[in-house]
């Protein structure tokens, strides 16, 4: 569940390193317009959600494992993805599953491959109240190491996989 996390908050931090830390060298991803390496994966997903994106929450859940040996596993995890569009003023929301293995050498478990499958996907217009009434004073999310949680956590990055 750890990797599933660390991936969702690679993606939603704009954290090229973090998902290539989940990742083995010769993992591949089928995320259907890409489909190959995960390394290169990241670096390129990082660019396309900061250029059309002010801000994303990943969130997986429900997930299935099932161990084929002591050195693989397959897993289905339900996705909920909101992707708040650069200008503010409407969201896409995303709705699928990612079908995952993963590898162990040693003691140490990453992904080997991911393929996305969308459910469901739908845009909506927002009315964005962060600096209205009482969520005024909240801190701010933010894609980048500017976001709180990078100074919250001491490990906020690789190390929290490695």
């Amino acid at each position: 569940v750890e990797l599933l996390n660390c991936h969702s908050r690679a993606l939603d931090r704009l954290d090229a390193s973090l998902m290539k830390a989940v990742y083995w060298p010769s993992a591949t991803v089928d995320y259907g317009g890409f489909k190959g390496e995960a390394h290169v994966f990241a670096d390129l997903v990082m660019d396309a959600l900061a250029g059309q994106y002010q801000l994303t929450q990943h969130r997986v859940t429900n997930t299935v494992f099932e161990f084929l040996s002591d050195q693989q596993a397959a897993t289905e995890s339900l996705v909920f993805a909101k992707h708040l569009l650069l200008d503010g003023s409407s969201e896409m929301v995303f709705s699928g599953r990612y079908l995952d293995r993963f590898e162990c050498e040693g003691s140490n478990w990453k992904f080997k491959f991911r393929r996305v499958v969308m459910d469901w996907s739908r845009r909506r217009d927002v009315v964005d109240e962060r600096a209205e009434g009482s969520f005024a004073a909240l801190t701010k999310g933010l894609n980048n190491q500017q976001d709180a949680s990078w100074h919250h956590l001491a490990s906020a990055s690789v190390a929290m996989v490695e």
